[in-house]
């Protein structure tokens, strides 16, 4: 079978999956459509974390930026890891012990303060909207190439089937998807990693692979083969470092601190009906993303290897087929300046004539090898479940702000729970429709939009979460102040220098030499000095306030989720 006849075999299955488990959980309670109940298994939680966590940036996107920075591409793997870590040590026990389910709840009750909850909302929304956008444009970059429809037709394909399943089953059917959806991606992930390392290297394993030689008996190295490649063709070596410490370092941290402020990850830890079990599934979920993260780099170098050897210097007209595919997504395309009828591939942009989008490396790896049929769509399937499983998570996160922490909480505290969850209902179809407009129009490739949403969760987030379990003097004035200021530069340096507004800008004009992807830290620290220095020249909060967050930070009998 040819390989779109595999994709719509495959793609055809897993959907069936998704839309069963959604019939099969359908919610009928706002406690269901929220946190599934509280009643989920360690495990299967942790595996719903994870694919959650993982999303198209971490399928598509980051191998591809590995692949195109090379050693530079690091930080993002750096950032995204040690965010994880830092999330699940330093703040879930204590989030789940407090017992919100959201981030705005928290911070409306730490923080004794309504203002400080719409705040929060509308920080929530664009974070949530910000991070969608890219989870829908790697949608449609898949269906692109292998359901051969534009992009744009791919983000619509991709609207219905979240809006299925996240509207229907709410948290309990987003759970359960995505423990179907992490097995589906981690299994095409690896499958190909696995044949293509043995073809390069004669390892099994790519993790080893990647430090191994090539297989072709002459004794070198895949990174030195790489290296050697670069520099024939202009390229710094892939593995030396081009971007300023200082960008490498606030890229890293505003991955890391923006991780802690997700979301959608955190409500994850209420879905399990104790802090333990929050515990054990933050260490489930743990070994279930490093299988992927730890194998990444290894798929850049392949990946890298293949394509160069594959296209440079190669007559057009003889490519495989696999660039005429991709060619016809229009995310591939050669300009033969020279007229020479070869494929001119090298650093210099005045003579270079292939363009590659960078999300297409992890999708047409296995094409460029020349795997089976059969593994290049199992690739598309996994990457379709990475960015369905992350959207979904993200439009409940965006339905819950409008629904429990703006209507309920806020606007009409008596509505019944059937009414609420209506309402649950209405924003994420609403949510589903901005976020294929965003998908659509994104304002970057991927994994570039993906870590806009984590600089925007750092500098909003990350302070007033921290300092509401740390520091008992912290205030509503302080945090409201911090995450106001923290937000709209985050936005504003944003807009300036990645969306062109503001007059515009250039990386010469950058603010210290930090990108847009790293001004997240910048936007932080001043939020966390702003929020302390406000709280201590006003009132201190209330005495009840202050117990509360005394109980939160020491082992006793976990406060009960409120909803």
């Amino acid at each position: 079978m040819d390989i779109q006849a595999w994709t719509y075999i495959l793609v055809g299955a897993t959907f069936a999956v998704y839309m069963g488990i959604a019939i099969w959980s359908r919610v009928g309670s706002t406690s269901d459509f929220y946190i599934a109940g509280g009643g989920v298994h360690p495990l299967a939680n942790g595996m719903a974390t994870a694919a959650d966590w993982m999303s198209a940036a971490s399928f598509i996107s980051m191998a591809g930026l590995i692949s195109f920075m090379g050693y530079d591409g690091g930080v993002y793997l750096m950032g995204w890891t040690g965010g994880y870590v830092l999330l699940a040590l330093l703040l879930a026990p204590y989030l789940r012990k407090f017992g919100k389910f959201t981030v705005p709840d928290f911070i409306g009750d730490r923080y004794y303060s309504n203002v400080a909850r719409t705040v929060a909302v509308i920080c929530a929304i664009i974070v949530s909207f910000t991070y969608v956008a890219g989870q829908m444009r790697g949608v449609g970059v898949v269906f692109a190439r292998f359901l051969e429809v534009s992009i744009d037709m791919g983000v619509y394909i991709g609207m219905i089937i979240v809006f299925f399943y996240a509207v229907l089953g709410g948290m309990k059917g987003i759970t359960y998807t995505q423990v179907a959806q992490y097995c589906i991606l981690i299994f095409a992930y690896m499958v190909p990693a696995f044949f293509i390392s043995f073809q390069l290297t004669g390892s099994v394993f790519p993790q080893i692979g990647f430090g191994s030689t090539i297989a072709d008996g002459s004794g070198t190295y895949l990174l030195e083969k790489l290296n050697q490649l670069h520099v024939e063709l202009g390229f710094a070596e892939y593995t030396s470092g081009t971007k300023s410490t200082i960008d490498v370092f606030a890229i890293t941290l505003a991955l890391m601190v923006g991780t802690a402020g997700l979301p959608h990850v955190i409500v994850r830890f209420f879905t399990v009906p104790k802090v333990r079990d929050a515990r054990k599934s933050v260490g489930y979920a743990l070994l279930f993303i490093a299988i992927l993260y730890t194998t990444a780099p290894a798929i850049a170098a392949f990946a890298r290897v293949n394509l160069i050897e594959t296209v440079s210097n190669e007559e057009y007209e003889e490519v495989p087929a696999w660039f005429s595919n991709w060619e016809q997504t229009g995310l591939l395309g050669f300009d033969d300046k020279n007229n020479d009828g070869r494929i001119q591939y090298v650093a210099d942009e005045q003579t270079n004539e292939l363009t590659i989008d960078q999300d297409i490396m992890v999708l047409a790896n296995p094409e460029i090898a020349d795997l089976p049929n059969w593994v290049i769509a199992l690739v598309a399937a996994g990457g379709l479940a990475a960015a369905l499983s992350t959207a979904a998570g993200l439009l409940l996160v965006i339905s819950t702000s409008i629904a429990h922490d703006l209507i309920k909480k806020q606007i009409k505290p008596s509505i019944s729970e059937k009414g609420e969850l209506v309402w649950a209902r209405i924003a994420a179809a609403f949510a589903v429709l901005v976020a294929g407009y965003f998908g659509i129009n994104p304002p970057g490739f991927v994994a570039a939009t993906v870590a806009l949403a984590f600089g925007l969760a750092a500098a909003s987030f990350f302070p007033a979460i921290l300092l509401g379990i740390f520091d008992k003097r912290m205030n509503r004035q302080g945090a409201i102040t911090g995450m106001i200021v923290g937000i709209v530069l985050m936005l504003f340096y944003m807009i300036k220098y990645k969306l062109g507004g503001f007059g515009g800008g250039t990386p010469d004009d950058w603010w210290f030499g930090i990108s847009p992807e790293g001004f997240g830290t910048v936007a932080m620290l001043v939020n966390l000095v702003i929020a302390v220095v406000v709280s201590r020249l006003t009132a201190d909060p209330p005495e009840d306030v202050q117990d509360m967050v005394e109980e939160i930070r020491y082992p006793g009998k976990p406060r009960e989720i409120k909803h």
